[in-house]
């Protein structure tokens, strides 16, 4: 982790207290004095699959910083008394970091996504950030005995950022075990925002965000899909943070 940074603990997850714009200067540093900062972003169903995945949470506490993704992670630090400024989410930390390469020139590499999305998303930083350079793009789809030829090519690519668009745990456990082989200054895992960018899917309004209900909107565009998932993961995630919440008050009464 990351020692000059101070974390909230939520659920007994160290969430570094940052804004969007102290994450991006806190990444610019890194690049320019040619540094490591490896990024992990957690947001309700990530916090609770690390609960059933103990791989998946080593790897994320292996991260040198772990943002608050989702809305749900920022009422949970309020809630429990320990809370984080604002919500870093892993999609508008990349646009960030493509407006600062657009800005610096920054090498990007972009990883994940089936070919037609991984194009996609090639032309669109082309066109919308052009001093950014795009240093090499890989699709997702790979076997677990090429992992090492893809770790190298990112390598020898020389990106200043690497973004990582795979299905979680898949990524972060990649991103771990391959981080020192890359040596990449910038790892970051940035999920299903290939899919936004490429205009795959539709990202929800900024009222909804801001009111937490983003994953709601991403349901009603897949439903069959996700319904289920995010039903049980947000009532798993409630349910952990309300046990939280009276472990706290019957451990703070107990002491008095």
């Amino acid at each position: 982790m990351t020692d000059a940074l101070t974390t909230a603990s939520v659920l007994n997850v160290p969430i570094h207290r940052l804004t969007l714009e102290q994450a991006l200067d806190k990444i610019d540093t890194t690049i320019q004095r040619r540094k490591h900062l490896h990024i992990g972003v957690v947001n309700a169903a990530k916090m609770v699959n690390m609960r059933r995945d103990q791989l998946l949470r080593e790897d994320v506490l292996s991260s040198d910083l772990i943002l608050a993704d989702g809305a749900s992670v920022v009422w949970a630090s309020r809630v429990l008394g320990d809370p984080l400024p604002e919500r870093v989410a892993g999609i508008d930390l990349m646009y960030g970091m493509l407006e600062r390469s657009n800005q610096h020139k920054y090498r990007v590499y972009c990883f994940g996504a089936n070919e037609e999305i991984s194009q996609e998303v090639e032309k669109q930083i082309e066109h919308n950030y052009p001093n950014a350079i795009v240093a090499g793009r890989r699709n997702g789809y790979f076997k677990p005995e090429e992992e090492a030829a893809i770790a190298e090519d990112i390598a020898n690519a020389k990106p200043d950022i690497l973004f990582v668009a795979i299905t979680s745990p898949k990524k972060e456990n990649f991103m771990a075990k391959w981080g020192k082989k890359m040596n990449v200054p910038i790892v970051h895992g940035v999920g299903g925002s290939f899919d936004v960018m490429a205009g795959k899917v539709q990202r929800a309004p900024e009222i909804w965000q801001r009111l937490g209900l983003e994953w709601f909107y991403r349901m009603k565009q897949e439903p069959g899909r996700l319904w289920k998932r995010y039903l049980t993961t947000n009532t798993i995630f409630c349910w952990m943070v309300i046990k939280a919440l009276f472990s706290r008050k019957t451990t703070a009464g107990s002491g008095s």
